[in-house]
């Protein structure tokens, strides 16, 4: 007998959208022109690099010439953190805060090494920034504030508009990383008041490799890479033309799609979580129920009441068929809890008992019904062994 595989760790990746694939096609044989290259080959390219820009900046309410490629979220996270503190020069520190994407963490930390100011802002229990503490931390020696607009783990939706008048009002430049609600809500970086935003494209059903950042007009930002002239000097390197067709394509399609996507995954969160919470009392539901993103339920259980490592439920839920995660996909494996959870105020017991499920294209209510069926199953089983 197969058995049945269900995939619920769409914020991690999300399977390639066959149109996708279709759009990029071309790019790998008859336009495979270097982009830089002046002949017919390469404006070719170029005219499709182009095209692929326009589609993204329309997308977040930008100017295409506000659009840089990366390789990647991560690559973009960088890029504005340490490109912005090189071009402030001995000037200012970072505010962050401690619940952010390690892409985001970490070049923060590096800097902090090499003597730069760095704030890491404590959170409240759904996961939201302190306004209070950042307005606190935030002040005339500040360059840059960078806050992530919604949680990879919880979903938790920050208030960015609100985070963006206080940088600005002390001087400071804001980013924020954008990657997980890109395509699930909309985005406005006029409206939002940001400076500078982190893009990916394998979170809305396009390719790996492939990430942008934002860079308004004006802003100063130094490059990270050192090459040739390719995206106005900011970010070197050959021109990745299909990967870039296909981001453009997967976001055009996120955004037809999104009002009746994001309705549906609610309606299969909304549906699990309810399920969740009637077989085990006392689960924690970790995120705002008022603002996070329509995919994605974390939860945890309470070592007080249920002895389990959330490691060892993701091992045992994959080997009934169902993928899932207990934290970011980029610190899998780790035996450390979650540094959202316990940045939440989650005990560490607590937090490494958690689980995150994330729903896609490809989910049903059926597959909740199975979910919860199977997990009900492992849990007791693991409380039994754990017992003895």
């Amino acid at each position: 007998m197969v058995m049945r595989r269900i995939y619920l760790d769409h914020t991690a990746t999300t399977p390639l959208d066959p149109r996708v694939m279709e759009a990029m096609r071309p790019c790998f044989s008859e336009a495979f022109g270097n982009a830089s290259s002046v002949h017919a080959y390469g404006r070719e390219a170029r005219v499709l690099l182009e095209r692929a820009r326009g589609i993204i900046a329309e997308a977040v309410g930008a100017e295409p010439a506000e659009i840089f490629f990366t390789s990647g979220g991560t690559e973009a996270d960088n890029l504005a953190i340490t490109g912005v503190m090189s071009a402030a020069g001995e000037r200012g520190g970072i505010v962050t805060s401690s619940a952010e994407h390690h892409a985001v963490l970490e070049p923060c930390r590096h800097l902090a090494e090499k003597g730069k100011d760095v704030s890491f802002l404590p959170v409240d229990g759904y996961g939201a920034v302190d306004l209070d503490a950042l307005r606190r931390q935030t002040g005339e020696g500040t360059a840059l504030v960078s806050i992530m607009h919604a949680n990879n783990e919880t979903g938790t939706l920050s208030a960015i508009q609100s985070i963006a008048g206080i940088a600005h009002q002390a001087g400071a430049l804001f980013h924020t990383d954008a990657v997980q609600s890109a395509g699930k809500i909309p985005l406005d970086v006029r409206g939002l008041g940001v400076d500078l935003m982190t893009l990916s494209a394998h979170k809305m059903y396009g390719p790996k490799g492939i990430g942008a950042l934002f860079v308004r007009r004006g802003v100063p930002l130094d490059p990270m890479l050192r090459g040739g002239g390719q995206e106005r000097g900011r970010r070197p390197g050959t021109e990745n033309v299909p990967l870039a067709v296909g981001f453009a394509e997967a976001f055009r399609l996120a955004l037809q799609e999104r009002e009746e996507e994001s309705v549906r995954l609610r309606w299969l969160r909304d549906g699990l979580e309810r399920r969740l919470c009637e077989l085990f009392p006392g689960i924690i539901v970790n995120g705002d129920p008022g603002a996070r993103l329509p995919h994605i339920l974390n939860v945890s259980f309470r070592a007080s009441e249920y002895p389990l490592e959330g490691d060892m439920l993701v091992m045992n839920m994959d080997l009934e068929g169902i993928a899932l995660t207990s934290g970011s996909a980029c610190t899998s494996g780790s035996l450390d809890p979650s540094h959202v959870i316990l940045a939440m105020g989650r005990d560490e017991q607590t937090a490494k008992a958690t689980l995150r499920f994330s729903f896609g294209k490809g989910n049903t209510m059926d597959d909740v019904e199975h979910v919860a069926e199977k997990l009900n199953v492992v849990i007791r089983r693991m409380l039994k062994k754990s017992a003895r």
